[in-house]
């Protein structure tokens, strides 16, 4: 990934530790699928206490414990349990005995092999790329304690078996532990090669209800997350910011804020690499650094500032899409299909800034000492971050310690590509130090900051031109997109970008599934827009999947046929789609009427069908109009296609907070700026979706034997589509903007 290859170059496979390699300790051996170059005689692996670490990715406990390491943050997803299942499948341990801790930060071991050579959570590729990597890490560990027992008993290792964390030799009737094994299991040699479960004799991959491993933690109330974590003599800093992006302050009169009991000092911040600027006001505690914030008198330099608003924005959009683009995905001969089509359908759609809103907002603890910076947070992006920091503080990339702790919730905020809280925190720490502060810092965001200082879903502009013929086939797809990248400026832009056209922008409609013989996509990417932007829950998906689920269920009602049934006819070389699409249908009762509302309502159904990260997500929406134009959403009928179900109820649970999350963002969701200001500030005008608003949900996994791929995003695209369809078929009117209006107006 650009200038991550030169230092970071994973080779993949078994670590070859010669014949063993003992760790400092009470012993301990490093094996595993591990990534070797920054390795140094195996003392990167350390052994913790009286356990021993088979390989990096698990230690073992003389008490028969089992702590998975676990190189993908939880943020609520259920990444914890998934992990440690591939895991203790192999192992044959024990599930009650399994516990997960986060990985440290540290590329050469931990390395996301879907990312190439970093470490960080995102693009719903956990169990994909841990897939096979955490199987062979359980199977090597477990190989190595049979190897063990077969030494200490002199039997043949073929007659030794594990179960639930139980080795044993049947014809003898001699059994142990793995803690009891696990001196003699570290002398063993480290297979080489190790032989995988088949799905036939899968015990915990694939079980209902399996327990997550991050539950009780949760329940109990001793789950860390950043919030919770504190170190001696820790201040917290809370932040002014601008209210326009780019603006940078004047003059600062803190003579208030410094009168606030248990404020401490008052910092500026201007030098960050992404360019946000702020005033932060530090104090022995939360509400002291909050009040003494709001106590600031900051005037502000705005003459850098961006002071457009929303509906500028999207005049300038328009403007763009009646322009060529650059072309994202072309076939056939476009002109020739918008010539003279027996129909034409024309539409514009208009999608807002979307802010994340996780429920624990953005925040991360800092301590600096002579050439050492350590870092306490949600953690998503390892290696970017860490190469983040040490650049901006000028130290060793080795230098900058990251510690995994809970996260409570991203959505992608957390992973950002220019490590923009953790470089304002880190800046912070820097600038309270040169004031004589030498102290961890915790910068805490308000709900407040969360919502109006940034990054944002992009805000787009579609224009779309569907031709059909006279028996209503679909004939040709021309389709402009305008919206800013979430690409450009940041290091992954030389490695994903290709030739203008950055993919995260186009995604699920440059690869159109539907069979089409004449398709352009375009692209504008405006970059004189001064809004941060960064990916969202399913990222481009969020709004691609919308605009081609509206307009494909526009041209079988157009043409007079059943949007499912016309979707059938287009997917013929697509068996997934057609697959999830078929079992959504049937689930829903497609094929026959819905059950009449009462006196005055109206009801509809509505279906979309999405690929997105590798998986295939299919949905029928129900919804309920009444009279005075309001409505419900009453059922969502859902089909996914992930391949092997690891965790089949963290996989239900997936899908349907997928389709909450995108319920709220099409019933409620925009972020809207007015001459550059954001007018959102909270949960009462940026709303997340209320109990009362979720509809009964239904969920049908569709057995696959094919790799796992990821749940964590692909529930939400089809949601919105879904249930925009379910209002046509109600009343017969088509949106093209979200969110969709809370009172329809009806003839």
């Amino acid at each position: 990934m650009g200038k991550f290859e030169s230092r970071f170059r994973p080779e993949g496979g078994i670590l070859n530790l010669s014949r063993r390699g003992f760790l400092k300790g009470t012993g301990g051996l490093a094996l595993g699928v591990v990534f070797a170059p920054l390795l140094k005689g195996g003392e990167a692996l350390a052994a913790a206490g009286d356990a021993f670490v088979p390989n990096a990715f698990v230690r073992l406990g003389t008490d028969g414990s089992v702590t998975v390491l676990a190189k993908h943050v939880e943020m609520g997803q259920g990444t914890y349990t998934g992990l440690a299942t591939l895991l203790a499948e192999e192992l044959d341990a024990d599930w009650n005995q399994v516990r997960v801790e986060g990985a440290p930060a540290n590329a050469a071991l931990y390395n996301n092999l879907a990312f190439g050579p970093i470490q960080g959570t995102g693009g719903s590729n956990a169990m994909a790329n841990s897939w096979e990597q955490m199987r062979k890490a359980g199977a090597s560990a477990r190989a190595m304690l049979v190897s063990a027992a077969a030494e200490r008993w002199k039997v043949p290792a073929s007659e030794i078996g594990v179960s639930q964390g139980v080795v044993s030799h049947a014809a003898s009737g001699r059994k142990a532990g793995f803690g009891e094994l696990a001196e003699a299991a570290s002398r063993q040699a480290v297979p080489a090669e190790v032989k995988l479960k088949t799905p036939d004799q899968f015990v915990l991959i694939g079980r209902e209800r399996l327990s997550r491993r991050d539950s009780q933690d949760k329940t109990d109330g001793t789950a860390v997350f950043t919030q919770d974590f504190k170190l001696p003599g820790m201040l917290v800093a809370v932040v002014a910011y601008p209210k326009r992006f780019g603006a940078v302050p004047a003059k600062v009169d803190s003579s208030k804020a410094k009168a606030v009991a248990g404020v401490v000092e008052v910092v500026e911040f201007t030098d960050t690499p992404h360019g946000r600027a702020g005033v932060a006001v530090l104090a022995t505690n939360t509400w002291a650094a909050r009040q003494g914030r709001d106590a600031l008198v900051v005037e502000w330099d705005e003459s850098r500032a961006f002071k457009l608003g929303s509906a500028e924005i999207f005049a300038r959009y328009r403007e763009a899409a009646g322009k060529a683009g650059a072309v994202a995905g072309k076939q056939g001969d476009i002109s020739t299909a918008m010539a003279q089509p027996a129909t034409l359908i024309e539409a514009d759609f208009e999608f807002p800034y979307l802010a994340h809103a996780a429920m624990e907002p953005m925040n991360c603890l800092v301590k600096i000492s002579a050439g050492q910076c350590d870092i306490w947070n949600g953690e998503q992006f390892q290696t970017v971050d860490q190469l983040s920091i040490a650049k901006y503080l000028g130290i060793p990339v080795e230098k900058v310690s990251l510690t995994q702790l809970y996260a409570g919730g991203s959505f992608g905020r957390r992973a950002n590509p220019r490590s923009d809280y953790l470089l304002e925190a880190v800046a912070i720490t820097k600038a309270a130090r040169a004031k004589g502060h030498d102290v961890p810092v915790k910068l805490v965001w308000t709900r407040e900051d969360d919502t109006h200082a940034g990054f944002f879903r992009p805000l787009f502009l579609h224009r779309a031109k569907l031709a059909l013929d006279a028996e209503g086939n679909l004939q040709g797809w021309h389709q402009r997109l305008v919206g800013q990248s979430i690409l450009k400026g940041s290091p992954f832009e030389g490695v994903m970008a290709k030739e203008g056209i950055d993919p995260t922008s186009v995604e699920g409609v440059a690869n159109l599934s539907y069979a089409v013989p004449n398709l352009l996509v375009e692209l504008h990417s405006p970059d004189d827009i001064g809004v941060p932007v960064q990916w969202w829950r399913s990222v481009g998906h969020t709004h691609t999947a919308y605009s081609v689920e509206t307009l494909i269920d526009q041209a079988a009602t157009t043409a007079g046929k059943d949007p499912y049934e016309y979707r059938r006819a287009l997917l013929g070389k697509h068996p997934r789609h057609l697959g999830v699409l078929q079992l959504a249908a049937e689930k829903a009762g497609w094929s026959q009427p819905l059950k009449a509302g009462a006196e005055g309502e109206k009801r509809g159904r509505g279906i979309a069908v999405h690929e997105s990260f590798g998986s295939y997500v299919a949905q029928v929406a129900e919804v309920t109009v009444k009279a005075d134009g309001s409505y419900r959403v009453d059922r969502v009928v859902c089909a996914v296609d992930c391949g092997v179900a690891i965790n089949p109820d963290v996989i239900r649970a997936q899908m349907e907070g997928g389709i909450g999350f995108g319920l709220a963002a099409a019933l409620h969701g925009a972020i809207t700026l007015k001459d550059g200001v954001v007018e959102q500030s909270n949960f009462h005008d940026f709303q997340v979706l209320r109990i009362n608003e979720m509809p009964v949900v239904e969920v049908h996994i569709l057995p696959s034997a094919e790799a796992p791929t990821g749940v964590g995003e692909p529930g939400v695209p089809p949601l919105a589509p879904a249930l925009g369809n379910a209002l046509h078929a109600a009343v017969g009117q088509r949106f093209y903007s979200l969110p969709l209006p809370r009172q329809l107006k009806l003839a």
